[in-house]
C-alpha cells in the first residue's frame, strides 16, 4: 500500500475541499489542523514524519486581510515561520511539500496577467506575510510545489459567494468595487487541479484559479442571478469602500504554464454555478 498524503489545516475552507476531494477518491490520507497542531512548532512537526507520507498539503494560513495589518506578528507567523518549519521536515525526511500562496504577493499595478516568476511587491502585512512563507519553503532545501491562487471561495466556510449571497437575499440594494480585477477560484476546483498537479510530481511555482476574470462587481451580479435576487446592485470605487488593508487593484494571475499541464481551466462562472447549487445555510 503506497503512503498516505499529510494534509495541514484540514479544516479550513480549502482543507475541506481537500478532505472530501481525497475521500471521494479513496486516497490514503491523515488531516491535522489548530488546536491539536501548531505547524509553526518544530518540535510537533518532526513526530509526524515518524511515517512515511507521499506528499504534505498546507492549507493552513492566517487570511484575514484586514486583520493582518492589526496583528502583523500573527499574521508572520502563520503564513511565514510555519511554511518554513514544515518545508525543514520535507527536506529533512524528502517529502515533497505542495504549499499555497495568493495573489496579494503582487503590488496590482499591471495590465497583463502576472507570470509566475514576477517580482513579489506586496501592498501590505498579509502579502508580505504570504511572500516570506515562498521565500522560507524555496529556501529550506525542500522539493516543493507552491500554488499560487486568488478570490478563493467554496459553498461552506466564510467567503465572498456566501456573503454576498447573504447580502444580496436581506438587503434591497448594495454597492460592490468595480474596480479591483481578478480570477475567482473554487476551492473544490483548487483541491482537484493541485492533486492533478501532485499525481504529475510537478515541481516549482504555478497559478491555480478558475477560468476568465472580472470585477467583484461582476462576481456578486452573476452570484445575484445564479441565486434568483432581485436586489438592486451597484458598481463602486475602491475609495468609496475603504478597507485597513490595501488590495491589488489588478491581480489576474497566468495560468499558461498550468494549462500547458492540466489543460484549460474551467471558466468562473460554470464553477460558481456549481458552488452556488450547494451553498451551505447561510
Amino acid at each position: 500500500m503506497s503512503a498516505g498524503i499529510l494534509l495541514l489545516g484540514d479544516r479550513g475552507m480549502l482543507g475541506r475541499a481537500f478532505r472530501e476531494l481525497l475521500a471521494a477518491k479513496k486516497r490514503s490520507f491523515a488531516g491535522f489542523d489548530l488546536p491539536e497542531l501548531d505547524i509553526a512548532e518544530p518540535d510537533q512537526m518532526g513526530p509526524l514524519f515518524e511515517k512515511p507520507w507521499s506528499a504534505v498539503i498546507n492549507c493552513a494560513a492566517y487570511t484575514n486581510v484586514d486583520g493582518a495589518e492589526a496583528d502583523e506578528a500573527a499574521a508572520l507567523r502563520a503564513n511565514g515561520t510555519a511554511p518554513g518549519v514544515v518545508a525543514a521536515a520535507c527536506a529533512h525526511a524528502r517529502v515533497p511539500l505542495v504549499h499555497f500562496s495568493t495573489d496579494y504577493v503582487f503590488a496590482g499595478s499591471a495590465q497583463t496577467p502576472y507570470a509566475v516568476d514576477a517580482p513579489l511587491q506586496p501592498l501590505g502585512v498579509y502579502g508580505r506575510s504570504k511572500a516570506a512563507g515562498e521565500i522560507a519553503i524555496r529556501q529550506s532545501g525542500a522539493e516543493f510545489l507552491i500554488v499560487r491562487t486568488s478570490w478563493l471561495y467554496a459553498p461552506w466556510a466564510n467567503n465572498f459567494v456566501r456573503t454576498m449571497a447573504r447580502l444580496t437575499r436581506d438587503k434591497p440594494e448594495l454597492k460592490v468595487v468595480d474596480d479591483q480585477r481578478g480570477r475567482p477560484t473554487s476551492a473544490q476546483h483548487l483541491a482537484a487541479a493541485t492533486l492533478a498537479l501532485v499525481d504529475r510530481r510537478t515541481r516549482g511555482t504555478l497559478h491555480v484559479t478558475d477560468g476568465g476574470e472580472c470585477t467583484w462587481y461582476e462576481f456578486t451580479v452573476e452570484i445575484a442571478r445564479l441565486l434568483g435576487r432581485t436586489a438592486i446592485i451597484r458598481p463602486c470605487t475602491t475609495a468609496e469602500f475603504p478597507r485597513l488593508a490595501p488590495r491589488p487593484a489588478y491581480s489576474v494571475l497566468d495560468l499558461r504554464p498550468t494549462e500547458a499541464i492540466l489543460g484549460p481551466m474551467p471558466d468562473w462562472r460554470a464553477n460558481l454555478a456549481s458552488v452556488v447549487a450547494r451553498l451551505e445555510a447561510l
